[in-house]
């Protein structure tokens, strides 16, 4: 947690007509959104509102008008018949919480400004600390807790949810994203009915896989990209999560998210401090992709690393080349990036292993020293070859787990999770295991692994930094017996003091955050890493819907979008070259691919994309969204634009999602744009054997948002180049 400069936060208290109690009015605000609270002294801490500012005039006559206001952090004992934040067990046995307010502060900093309201137990000497951090340049508001007590005996912590948000029951959709491996973020709309929706993860080491931590409410109906009230909610957190909300007999759908309490009891000691994640939310009257733009905003500016710097283009050797590693295929494979106008070169799992050798996924995992039988000349070699093609150099690193075929299993056997008086049940290639990270050896190991790397070759610029497995075995060699149900809590303590070690003394490495594909999409680890993989299936059809729902969140700066090889190594559909780059451009763009079994024509093609690619970069992955039509509507096309903030460019993207004969898509009329502007439109990446009728002509923003352009179904090209794919990015440009 950062350190804020404190100062109390001198309220004025209001009489408020709902009770004629002295009462402190708590706002929280950013510059478009408000959350007020009513903060009363010796009582429990209310919600009032959330949604767009209010003026001073609406605050002060909300009251009249909010006659039912329910508490901003319930809690379990009294009344116990609805869901809590927070539930214990007190060290006597009894097992009720009564919240009293007793201050409200405020700290602040040269970004955000945030509000503390400490509150007491009635009896016992327990107290919560609930903290709004409000940020001046981004609508997002994060909130946690702190949990501690001066009782004699341990307190147990059986649910210590970040935080609750209560939501006035209406016409509501529930947006979220689930999944699986190589198919993870996929979009999911309902709307909420009666009883509970559970959203949770249970990995132990990855939570994006089969569902996500982040959702977003639509308050007035189905779920609009562009018009609509929407709240967002993202939990800031790497570990087991759990979302709740409870739609009970009450006018409110319950929103509770947290850290997952299942088999995590944890025993808080005296003057321990318990701190939750922060939930982040914000509020959109701009619809779903308004959210998103918040959302992304702050991502950029306080919550991804390096979130304003312009992602490199990169070749991944990993489909390329699989295990296959050796000094000339790495040399091959930089020169062929090179002269595409790629600028790094990642080398992934293979390289490394000396008693046991990687040549598959059974083994060597912690055992981090470079296989001198495949790369004699070792990573000075390569980052001589990386020097000589005038790109940078990245590895492939999986610092979390081990093989039982290692010599670190060999030496350190206690440093692996397992469960005591078990048999060791392993994962991938039937030898994996998992580090423990809650002991302190393990995470030392872990940073001077990555330490020593730097050291000795300071001029890696990239780290794939992959975990390949669950937690499969409950149990800690290091954690007492007392401390066992503290293990996923713990290890996610131990990765981010790891993470935290790294990045103060490597500020400039770029990491991504990689776990069998998709595995680490949250803003728990993206602090800390500038991006993730999207999903190991690098499908480009497929990726269309996969990226579509992973942008409701996050950035497409940290998206990883290869292009890679025909027929795909996942789903083994071949798709042409050119759609597998319009879709690849629309994230980070890189390759994932063998470029030795590419033609002349494929690489030309490439090497025009990267450079078209390169000139609307900045508008991609710092310039807002907005999704204009989706995949998931079934109508046969999916679009969306990137916008730059001062709109005067856009990219705007069209893919054809299906095929057939006397086919009637919609038109796409454009969003963001100023109206007044005039853009004029160019085709990258075209293949036509004749430019679109409007290339190079100019519309008003206006006209393209009230219209739009009419766009060929196919491409025009010679007839044994036909397909039945089809795709358009247009770049938009007021001259």
């Amino acid at each position: 947690m950062k350190t804020f400069k404190k100062t109390v936060l001198t309220m004025a208290l209001l009489l408020v007509s709902a009770g004629n109690l002295a009462a402190e009015k708590v706002c929280v605000s950013t510059p478009n959104n408000t959350l007020l609270l009513l903060a009363e002294k010796g009582s429990e801490l209310k919600f009032v509102y959330y949604g767009n500012k209010l003026s001073g005039e609406d605050m002060e006559n909300i009251f009249y008008n909010e006659k039912y206001m329910p508490a901003a952090y319930p809690v379990y004992g009294l009344y116990c018949q609805g869901e809590s934040a927070l539930a214990v067990r007190h060290g006597d046995g009894n097992m009720t919480l009564q919240m009293e307010v007793s201050e409200v502060e405020k700290t602040s900093d040269e970004n955000s400004e945030t509000t503390v309201i400490k509150m007491k137990d009635k009896v016992f000497p327990f107290y919560i600390n609930v903290y709004y951090k409000a940020y001046i340049d981004a609508d997002v508001i994060e909130t946690w807790t702190e949990i501690f007590h001066a009782e004699k005996k341990n307190v147990e912590l059986n649910n210590f949810a970040s935080a609750y948000l209560p939501i006035r029951r209406g016409d509501v959709w529930l947006s979220h994203l689930y999944g699986s491996w190589a198919n993870e973020s996929r979009l999911m709309q309902e709307p909420l009915e009666a009883g509970m929706k559970v959203i949770k993860n249970k990995d132990g080491v990855r939570n994006s896989h089969t569902a996500h931590a982040e959702v977003m409410f639509s308050l007035d109906g189905k779920p609009q990209e562009n018009y609509g009230s929407v709240i967002g909610a993202a939990l800031c957190y790497s570990g087991n999560y759990k979302l709740r909300i409870d739609t009970d007999d009450s006018e409110y759908h319950h929103f509770f998210a947290g850290i997952n309490e299942e088999n995590s009891m944890y025993s808080l000691q005296k003057n321990e401090v318990f701190q939750t994640p922060e939930l982040a939310l914000t509020f959109s009257d701009e619809g779903l992709s308004g959210a998103s733009r918040n959302f992304h905003s702050w991502a950029r500016l306080h919550k991804i690393a390096h979130g304003s710097t312009l992602r490199k283009i990169l070749l991944n050797s990993w489909e390329g080349v699989y295990f296959d590693i050796n000094q000339e295929g790495m040399d091959q494979m930089m020169a062929d990036i090179a002269s595409m106008g790629g600028e790094l070169f990642v080398m992934d799992d293979g390289w490394f292993g000396g008693k046991y050798p990687r040549n598959n996924d059974s083994s060597s995992l912690g055992d981090w020293v470079v296989d001198s039988r495949k790369l004699p000349n070792g990573i000075e070699g390569l980052l001589a070859d990386a020097a000589k093609h005038n790109i940078k150099f990245g590895i492939w690193l999986e610092p979390e787990m081990a093989n039982t075929a290692s010599e670190l299993f060999e030496k350190h056997p206690e440093w692996v999770i397992e469960s005591a008086q078990r048999d060791l049940v392993t994962g991938r290639g039937g030898t994996q295991v998992v580090l423990d990270l809650a002991n302190p050896e393990v995470q030392d190991f872990i940073f001077d692994l990555v330490d020593g790397l730097m050291t000795k070759y300071p001029e890696i610029d990239y780290i794939k930094w992959d975990a390949n497995m669950s937690i499969t075995n409950h149990g800690s060699n290091y954690l007492d017996t007392s401390r066992q149900s503290h293990l996923y809590i713990e290890y996610h303590r131990g990765f981010e003091k790891v993470c935290q070690r790294i990045r103060h003394k490597y500020p400039d490495l770029t990491i991504q955050a990689c776990a069998s594909g998709g595995g680490r999409a949250n803003y728990g680890v993206m602090p800390y890493f500038d991006e993730f993989w999207v999903s190991d299936n690098t499908d480009a059809l497929q990726r269309i819907y996969m990226q579509w729902g992973a942008s409701y969140f996050f950035p497409a700066i940290a998206m990883a979008s290869h292009i890679s090889a025909a027929p795909n190594h996942q789903t083994f559909r071949s798709i042409p070259l050119k759609y597998r780059i319009d879709v690849a451009m629309s994230g980070r763009l890189g390759m994932e691919i063998q470029p030795k079994n590419m033609t002349d024509e494929e690489k030309n093609l490439c090497r025009k994309a990267i450079a078209e690619y390169k000139e609307i970069r900045p508008v991609v992955q710092l310039g807002d969204i907005y999704r204009l039509i989706s995949p998931y509507d079934n109508l046969g096309v999916a679009s969306l634009m990137y916008i730059s903030r001062d709109k005067t460019e856009a990219v705007f993207y069209w893919w054809k999602t299906e095929h057939f004969v006397n086919q009637h898509l919609p038109r796409v009329k454009m969003a963001g744009l100023d109206p007044d502007k005039t853009y004029t439109v160019r085709e990258l990446n075209r293949i036509d054997n004749e430019p679109l009728s409007f290339e190079g002509k100019s519309f008003s923003g206006r006209y393209l948002m009230n219209t739009g352009l009419e766009i060929p179904y196919n491409h025009i090209v010679d007839y044994h180049k036909k397909n039945d794919y089809s795709s358009r990015v247009l770049y938009l440009e007021v001259k």
